[in-house]
């Protein structure tokens, strides 16, 4: 009669097993370490690592290749977690694996960035790597909780559309059955519409932009974290619902990648109740730039990091107050002076993260706002349909996930964080 091998057991779950039980681990060698006597073999599955010795002189399957070993679990202090697999029985799963680009099984991970990149599928293996992801993947679950307990709703809007959303903007054009159509460079028009369906919307979902950067902050395909929300008064309630956030994704971390942190070196900051803000005139005055400047330099913008840092204990800034002239149409102006927008970028460790604001939405706003880029509203009735049919006062923010995770783990090059970046020069792997 057949006997049914034991459940699997997680390498994590290992410390945990009673001593002289049969315990079944599958996963990756991670590690094979051959002495005169003995040999250890390390496995590596999703939870961890795993201590195998191995006392009867058997071969070992190459490091990467995929095994399942049966043995007795041994307690040992210097095993991981204290527990260790002895009398092995190894099964390798598939043929030996090849010679890896780079030796996993290194606490560092010294490989150049091409070398990461044209590797991925295999250099994310390693553990400090993988822990940059599993930080992202934290990071979308406590967004997603955040504000589904704040009364949002999640939609998926189309990533094929039939113009750009912005002004100016690079998009990708691609051929829609004979027709030009474009990869969406953001879900504005869409979440916008959908609050008036739902008052609060978020999407978790790639945007494209086919603008030409060849820069270390820069992708041509990235996920956006969109929010927006409708019956609001202005800006700074946006604000406030960013700050909640942000919040919830540094508590998703926390919850859900307590190892991931620590693994990827990343110093997961705090919050705090209330983001410290600054007005664009007054941080252009602040950093000794020209009073009639349209936008920050990233320059500015670590400059701007550092004295929140040193004036507010605040790894968060928000500059709000942004000119007019270099917001989107359907950005609302500030009452009183027009030349200003009620709209904000928050700056995380001195890099600009997130951009949002209170938009239009009363119909005659937006005709004006169109005419007076010499366009005619009626190129938008798709778009503007669902304010003429009445629109609440509302407003939002996207976050760029891969930007997020760059300045957790304080990375040089937001490549270093995207599982396989799409840019001016990469479509592989």
């Amino acid at each position: 009669m057949k006997r049914t091998p034991p459940a699997r057991t997680l390498s994590a779950a290992l410390p945990h097993a009673t001593s002289g039980e049969t315990v079944r681990l599958q996963g990756w060698v991670h590690r094979r370490r051959e002495l005169a006597t003995v040999a250890f073999l390390v496995v590596r599955d999703r939870s961890g690592l795993a201590q195998v010795v191995v006392r009867d002189g058997s071969a070992l399957p190459p490091e990467e290749t995929t095994v399942e070993v049966v043995g007795t679990a041994t307690a040992n202090p210097q095993a991981p977690g204290g527990m260790e697999l002895t009398d092995p029985v190894i099964t390798p799963l598939t043929e030996p694996a090849a010679t890896p680009p780079v030796e996993l099984w290194r606490p560092e991970l010294n490989a150049s960035l091409p070398t990461l990149l044209d590797h991925a599928p295999v250099t994310w293996r390693h553990p400090a790597q993988r822990a940059r992801w599993e930080l992202a993947a934290a990071s979308v679950r406590g967004f997603r909780a955040t504000l589904d307990a704040a009364g949002f709703t999640e939609i998926q809007t189309p990533k094929f559309v039939a113009s750009a959303t912005e002004s100016g903007a690079n998009v990708f054009e691609v051929d829609y059955f004979g027709r030009p159509a474009y990869l969406a460079q953001s879900p504005q028009f869409y979440k916008q519409q959908l609050v008036g369906v739902f008052e609060r919307v978020y999407e978790v979902g790639p945007v494209f932009r086919a603008e030409p950067h060849d820069t270390v902050r820069h992708l041509a395909e990235y996920v956006s974290l969109d929010v927006e929300l409708g019956f609001i008064d202005d800006h700074r309630d946006v604000l406030r619902v960013l700050r909640d956030v942000i919040a919830g994704m540094v508590a998703g971390v926390h919850e859900h990648a307590p190892g991931a942190a620590e693994r990827a070196g990343a110093q997961v900051p705090v919050v705090p109740a209330e983001i410290p803000v600054i007005h664009f005139r007054d941080a252009l005055a602040l950093v000794g730039a020209a009073e009639d400047e349209p936008d920050l330099a990233p320059e500015h913008e670590r400059a701007l990091g550092a004295w929140a840092l040193e004036q507010h204990g605040s790894d968060f800034l928000a500059v709000e107050g942004y000119p007019m002239a270099k917001r989107p149409f359907y950005t609302h102006p500030q009452p009183g002076d027009e030349h200003w927008s009620n709209s904000f970028d928050l700056l995380f460790r001195g890099l600009e993260l997130v951009t949002g604001g209170q938009r239009l939405h009363r119909p005659s706003a937006y005709d004006a706002a169109i005419r007076a880029r010499g366009e005619d509203p009626a190129t938008y009735a798709a778009y503007l349909q669902a304010f003429v049919h009445g629109m609440p006062p509302h407003g939002g923010f996207a976050i760029g996930l891969e930007r997020w995770a760059a300045r957790l783990t304080e990375v040089s090059n937001i490549r270093e964080v995207t599982l396989f970046p799409r840019d001016l020069h990469r479509l592989t792997p």
